[in-house]
C-alpha cells in the first residue's frame, strides 16, 4: 500500500480507495476545525473525494442484500426528497446538542446508524459513514486529531457489524449496538496508544542511530522519514531543502546502513522505513 502515494496516480483500485479516504479524511478534518460544524454538504463533498461521481440517490432500487444468500435484508428510504429530509435531519442531530441531550459518545453510534440506515450514496456509504465517526468525535472534543481508526474494528468484525444493525432495524435494539460501539472505541484506542507509543519509539531509535553514524541528521529529516512508510529522493529533496543528489546520497547511505530498504519500483526508487511500515500494518 505504500505505493499509493499522495503525490502519485495510484494505479490499483485498492490504492486509489486508500487514498481517496486519507484526502477525504484531511478535507472533513479542516472543515471541523474551521467551522466546528459538518453540515450535509460538508458529507457530500467528503463523499464525492470518496467515491466520484455516485451523488445522493434519485432512482429508486437501492436495496441492502446478504451478501451470502442474495436476500434483501433492508430497504433504505427510496424517494429523494424524503432521503433530503433525513439527512436535514441527521445534520440538526449532528450540530445541535439541545437535539437531543445524551454524551457525545452515545450519540456517535446512533449518527452511525442513522446515515447507515439511508444509504444516501450510490456508493461509498460506508466509508464516509466511517469518517463521520472519526470526525464528529473531533468536533465534540473528544479527539484532537482524526486518529482513531474505528473502520479496522468494523472490518474485522463485519458480521457483527451488520447484525446489531439489522437488529435496531428490527428489534429496536439499541443498547447491543450502542455498547457493541463503545467496545469498538475502547479496542481501537488502546490499540491507537500502543501503535503510537511504537512509534515515538521507533523515532527516537533512528534519530540515536543517524546522529550516531552521519552528519546529516536533522529534525527535518526524521520528520520526513516517518511521515509516511516510506520516501524518495525528489521528496527528501523538496522537505528539507536541498539539490536532489544530496537527496539521494542521504538516502542511499541510510539503505546502506539498513534504515531503509531501498526498492525500485518502476522507474523510481523507493525507500522504505520497514519498521514503520511492519507496524502500520498490524492495524
Amino acid at each position: 500500500m505504500y505505493k499509493a502515494s499522495v503525490d502519485e496516480i495510484a494505479t490499483t483500485r485498492t490504492a486509489k480507495e486508500a487514498q481517496n479516504y486519507a484526502t477525504a479524511l484531511k478535507f472533513g478534518f479542516k472543515i471541523i476545525q474551521e467551522k466546528k460544524l459538518l453540515t450535509i454538504n460538508d458529507i457530500i463533498k467528503i463523499q464525492q473525494i470518496i467515491a466520484p461521481n455516485h451523488p445522493i440517490r434519485k432512482v429508486p432500487g437501492t436495496v441492502l442484500k446478504n451478501p451470502g444468500s442474495g436476500e434483501v435484508v433492508f430497504t433504505p428510504p427510496q424517494d429523494y426528497n424524503e432521503i433530503q429530509n433525513l439527512l436535514q435531519n441527521l445534520e440538526k442531530y449532528i450540530n445541535d446538542p439541545d437535539f437531543h441531550k445524551i454524551d457525545s459518545l452515545l450519540k456517535m453510534p446512533i449518527i452511525h446508524y442513522q446515515f447507515e440506515s439511508i444509504q444516501p450514496f450510490y456508493d461509498g456509504n460506508g466509508r464516509t459513514g466511517r469518517i463521520i465517526n472519526m470526525l464528529y468525535l473531533v468536533q465534540q472534543n473528544l479527539l484532537d486529531i482524526p486518529v482513531l481508526y474505528l473502520s479496522s474494528y468494523i472490518i474485522r468484525n463485519k458480521a457483527d457489524y451488520y447484525r446489531l444493525l439489522q437488529k435496531v432495524r428490527i428489534e429496536n435494539d439499541w443498547e447491543s449496538w450502542i455498547i457493541w460501539m463503545l467496545k469498538g472505541i475502547e479496542i481501537t484506542a488502546k490499540e491507537t496508544i500502543v501503535t503510537v507509543n511504537t512509534i515515538k519509539i521507533l523515532m527516537d531509535t533512528y534519530k540515536m542511530k543517524i546522529r550516531s553514524n552521519f552528519t546529516f541528521y536533522s529534525h527535518d529529516l526524521i520528520n520526513t522519514l516517518f511521515k509516511h512508510p516510506y520516501t524518495k529522493i525528489d521528496f527528501l529533496a523538496r522537505e528539507l531543502g536541498v539539490h536532489r543528489n544530496t537527496a539521494s546520497s542521504y538516502l542511499n547511505a541510510l539503505a546502506e546502513h539498513g534504515l531503509l530498504v531501498k526498492q525500485k519500483i518502476g522507474k523510481s526508487n523507493y525507500y522504505i522505513n520497514q519498521p514503520l511500515l511492519d507496524t502500520l500494518s498490524k492495524r
